[in-house]
């Protein structure tokens, strides 16, 4: 029997959290999860640490969502999930949201949910997300969780090689801060990632881009004679 694909799609931004949410990510995430499950419903979870489990992002997920899937929720900050491995291990694919990454990532260590997490991906569960959803898949990131100006973080999961950075060119501080930090070593080459946007990785390889319009898209920062040098990547414009 092969072993599964293990299957992460990093968002920019977009979707039900954010705009632009002209429902082609989530469609993208709900067809991915049909592919994955073979079931018309399958099975859903939304994991919103890095929103403090806000109620409005988790009422947009159903919203979203429990009409056209078996929907759920790992919440951290009032838990009712006891055995959060085997639930994760139960899903067809897992959204999680943007918002605090460093936090996230403090609560999930302390939770057990960032080892779940990883065990699910390698069983075949679809893992995807963004901003910090995305983020954190990653070795490195830059973010605003300590406060309005972004800095560098090397604490990822490290399950994706690189950096990521999302919003790309919708906040002013995005690209000229990355571009900084991976010509300096600071950061590892990586992703840049608009919203409306996001990377399908399998096996930790990148298979594909995809968008929700043309003006939106992802590029690949390295260092080039000691400069940041920045390629824009092929993308597939997903369908409306």
């Amino acid at each position: 029997m092969s072993n599964p694909t293990r299957t992460i799609v990093a968002i920019g931004g977009g979707g039900f959290q954010m705009p632009p949410d002209d429902g082609r990510i989530d469609e993208f995430l709900l067809s991915t999860a049909r592919a994955r499950s073979g079931r018309e419903r399958p099975r859903i979870a939304f994991i919103p640490t890095a929103a403090a489990d806000d109620d409005w992002a988790v009422a947009r997920f159903y919203g979203t969502y429990a009409r056209h899937a078996d929907s759920s929720h790992l919440a951290l900050f009032w838990r009712t999930i006891e055995d959060v491995d085997s639930y994760l291990l139960d899903q067809d694919l897992v959204f999680i949201a943007g918002g605090n990454t460093v936090n996230m990532l403090a609560i999930w260590r302390q939770h057990g949910v960032d080892r779940a997490l990883v065990a699910a991906l390698e069983a075949g569960v679809v893992m995807s997300g963004m901003s910090a959803g995305g983020t954190c898949w990653f070795e490195g990131f830059t973010t605003d969780s300590f406060g309005p100006t972004l800095r560098p973080v090397r604490d990822g999961l490290g399950v994706l090689e690189g950096s990521f950075v999302p919003h790309y060119h919708g906040e002013p501080q995005r690209r000229p801060i990355f571009h900084g930090l991976v010509a300096a070593g600071t950061l590892p080459p990586g992703y840049g990632v608009d919203d409306g946007a996001a990377l399908v990785f399998h096996d930790g390889q990148l298979a594909e881009v995809v968008t929700t319009s043309p003006d939106r898209g992802a590029w690949h920062v390295d260092v080039v004679d000691g400069e940041a040098r920045e390629r824009r990547l092929d993308a597939r414009q997903l369908s409306g």
